[in-house]
């Protein structure tokens, strides 16, 4: 009977160690699970917090959107007080559940770019947040890589990257890297006799076929297509600025009257000013063969003489706060800037048809910044051209306007077999990083092979929100540039 008992107790304390063993276990597993389903449920709702405050951040975005449709010009959320803002976010039940935080940075003078931060919160868990920002701005007419308001024609050996529109024909013999544009269907292509073209065609080998024949799509030539028939570009909302211009730069900027000689020379500078100079010789012809032998109006050497007796120095000045200089005379303009935006302007007033003035480059006028802090615009009344005597290898950062007039350079040509306008008749290379508006036409090169060997142009996409200062925006509404999720 002893032996018995003993054997049932030794059974006994095994059965109870392992109900405590199997408790524990039970007990760490429930526990642990206990855990996860708490974890769960709180990353669960923190997921669902963070979707609902993205969901907020986004509000505060297109209300936003919503208040510049309505007041463009409005920065402060409708107030006098600088931000941030806060707006209260409600369900569809008008229950509150959060709120949106705005900060508006306005734009900088001369631009349209707005940026837009919205910080969403939910009240169940503040800890959590999402941010984003986005910058809006309003298109400028300055989007094109250039602009004609009547016939143009490009010589091979011309690279556009940027789209080309004309209100009249385009014969283009080079390279197109966007798409090109005519509000015509087909024309009388004035540089050779015949029956009328597409308004938009080549002579590239194989030369586009005549109406009605279908026309090819020509990638060699056209990398993004061509298409007639668009809307015209009102070419006024480029010109009709010039004499606000004047009144922008004799109110708030630098004006300078008639030279008295043979206009103005501005020369820019790197520390935000300008040196200006009075013009007093330009070169003479080389020889009597050097001569207007295409008999274009307006021709003329359009190069300063070297020497220190051909210019006058008249002073140095600062780039004005409103970034407008506007002479009222012809005005050769190069040099470099750095942190600037600037708009040069040329004209006399009242109008005189047979005496607008013209802008003249000779020389680089250069950015130290390409993101959109340095910004140049260059209006003549006249024409815009390359002088004889310009640089081999010319670069000229700027968007350019001929108002009444041509973009481009003289045929500075031998009339004869003899050697005249040597060594300047054929210059290298030009390339303009902006963009082209001409009423007139443009060339920089000929047919026989004078002027520049490789013409470049490609468009500088900050022009498209950030113009120069005086040019006019499209219209009052604001585009979406970029859309970032900061947090």
């Amino acid at each position: 009977m002893v032996r018995s008992l003993k054997f049932k107790k030794s059974e006994n304390g095994q059965l109870s160690l392992a109900v405590l063993l199997l408790g524990a276990v039970a007990i760490i597993i429930i526990s642990g699970l206990v855990i996860w389903v708490d974890s769960y449920y709180r990353s669960v709702a923190r997921y669902s917090n963070q979707k609902i405050a993205f969901t907020v951040a986004e509000a505060g975005i297109e209300y936003y959107r919503w208040h510049l449709a309505h007041a463009p010009k409005d920065f402060k959320d409708g107030t006098s007080v600088p931000g941030p803002y806060v707006h209260e976010y409600k369900d569809k039940n008008g229950i509150i559940i959060g709120n949106f935080i705005l900060e508006i940075i306005p734009p900088l003078a001369n631009s349209s770019v707005v940026t837009i931060k919205s910080t969403g919160k939910v009240l169940a868990d503040l800890s959590v947040e999402k941010i984003i920002q986005v910058k809006m701005g309003i298109p400028s007419v300055v989007k094109y890589a250039v602009l004609s308001n009547s016939d143009i024609r490009f010589e091979s050996g011309t690279k556009i990257i940027g789209p080309v529109h004309a209100n009249g024909g385009i014969r283009f013999d080079g390279i197109a890297e966007n798409v090109v544009t005519s509000a015509k269907s087909t024309y009388n292509d004035p540089s050779h006799s015949g029956e009328d073209e597409y308004v938009v065609h080549t002579h590239t080998v194989p030369v586009d076929p005549l109406p009605p024949a279908s026309l090819p799509v020509r990638s060699d030539v056209f990398y993004a297509g061509r298409e007639l028939l668009v809307p015209r570009v009102d070419f006024k909302g480029l010109t009709e600025t010039l004499s606000q211009i004047k009144s922008k730069a004799q109110s708030g900027g630098r004006y300078f009257s008639k030279s008295g000689a043979k206009g103005y020379h501005i020369i820019l500078k790197e520390n935000d000013t300008f040196d200006i100079y009075k013009v007093k010789k330009i070169m003479r012809k080389l020889n009597k063969s050097c001569k207007n032998s295409l008999k274009q109006k307006g021709w003329s050497i359009w190069s300063i003489k070297t020497g220190s007796e051909s210019e006058q120095l008249i002073g140095n000045y600062p780039i004005p706060g409103n970034g407008i200089i506007f002479v009222e005379d012809h005005v050769w303009v190069d040099g470099k800037i750095n942190t600037a935006r600037l708009t040069i302007a040329a004209g006399k007033f009242p109008l005189e048809p047979n005496k607008y003035k013209n802008i003249i480059i000779d020389k680089d006028i250069l950015y130290t910044n390409y993101d959109s802090q340095d910004i140049i615009g260059l209006i003549s009344q006249g024409n815009v051209l390359v002088g004889m005597a310009s640089e081999e290898d010319l670069r000229i950062d700027a968007a350019v306007v001929a108002q009444n007039g041509m973009v481009g350079r003289y045929y500075y040509k031998p009339a004869s077999s003899k050697p005249n306008c040597s060594p300047y008749n054929n210059r290298q290379k030009i390339f303009l990083n902006g963009m082209i508006a001409t009423q007139k036409g443009y060339g920089f090169a000929y047919s026989d092979g004078s002027g520049y060997q490789q013409r470049d142009i490609v468009y500088d996409s900050n022009l498209l929100y950030n113009p120069p200062p005086g040019f006019p925006f499209v219209d009052s509404y604001y585009d979406l540039i970029s859309w970032e999720q900061v947090r």
